[in-house]
């Protein structure tokens, strides 16, 4: 077996957590998959997978290794594709916030696998700021306001966003009629993975957004968490609407501050401005773009 083979192996162990996964995935013995793993160890002179009994986990020297074999089996991939005009196949790696996902994407992912059957989607779910080219990620989807970067990011979308709190709230603090009331009242805040600081409220005036701090005695970093609390009467909240429609409709929350609206929040998917996008990246990119189009209204 060729290196380049047993890069594709190698990456394909660590996927799949499993020698003999990764074996019948590339329709191999086991016994050879573990024989090529043990020859690239020997002449990379390092430990590159952790076995135990149950799984396998790559090591700190296995997951750089595997991050490089990535970008070179990528590489390779689209350069061959665009000479022989082949269909987009391979491992599609993303990471989306999960509400976003289970909302937007999820209920259209067996179309667009059916679509596509050569690609792959490895799909992880998270809030914190990915370092796209150190993790072999290839597209991130993130809601809110980005911090400054070297990506490219491209907004897919604009979701409305509302002040709600549960009745059980409203019935023990009352009802704010201004935003100057917030100084009355508390809030359960959203607390950046990145940065730590807490998402403040934001309302559009005439001038611009006025942001304002509100006491927040409760805060988490999960957006399905952050609607238990709401719904828990911890405190007000501003909220995308496609996020608690149910919960509107069946009177679990209620919305206030109607008249003092909120400005959008966008949905994004940043992908690494140096590389050439790959056929798969770009197909997800103009589907994913649909997708929110479509959903979102």
């Amino acid at each position: 077996m060729d290196r380049l083979d047993a890069m594709r192996l190698f990456t394909r162990v660590v996927d799949r957590r499993s020698f003999t996964q990764a074996a019948h995935d590339l329709d191999l013995p086991r016994s050879t998959a573990t024989q090529v793993i043990q020859q690239l160890e020997t002449r990379l002179g390092v430990r590159l997978l952790q076995r135990t009994t149950r799984t396998v986990r790559p090591t700190l020297d296995g997951e750089a290794y595997y991050r490089r074999c990535l970008a070179i089996l990528d590489d390779i991939e689209d350069a061959e594709g665009a000479f022989l005009g082949a269909v987009p196949r391979g491992m599609l790696r993303i990471e989306v916030q999960g509400t976003i996902a289970r909302h937007f994407l999820l209920p259209g992912i067996p179309h667009f696998l059916d679509q596509h059957p050569g690609i792959e989607i490895s799909m992880s779910e998270s809030d914190r700021w990915v370092d796209i080219v150190r993790e072999g990620v290839d597209c991130v989807l993130r809601y809110g306001a980005l911090p400054d970067s070297d990506l490219v990011a491209r907004t897919v979308t604009m979701l409305d966003r509302i002040t709600v709190a549960a009745p059980a709230y409203l019935a023990r603090q009352g009802t704010p009629e201004t935003p100057d009331d917030l100084a009355r009242h508390q809030a359960v805040s959203l607390r950046s993975l990145t940065t730590g600081a807490l998402t403040p409220f934001e309302f559009v005036r005439p001038h611009g957004v006025e942001r304002i701090e509100v006491r927040s005695p409760f805060s988490v970093t999960g957006t399905e968490s952050y609607r238990d609390a709401v719904l828990l009467g911890l405190g007000l909240a501003q909220m995308p609407v496609f996020h608690i429609e149910r919960d509107l409709a069946e009177g679990r929350l209620v919305r206030v501050l109607a008249e003092h609206p909120l400005p959008s929040a966008p949905i994004s998917i940043l992908y690494p401005r140096s590389r050439q996008l790959s056929p798969r990246v770009r197909l997800f990119i103009d589907w994913a773009v649909q997708r929110f189009t479509a959903q979102a209204g």
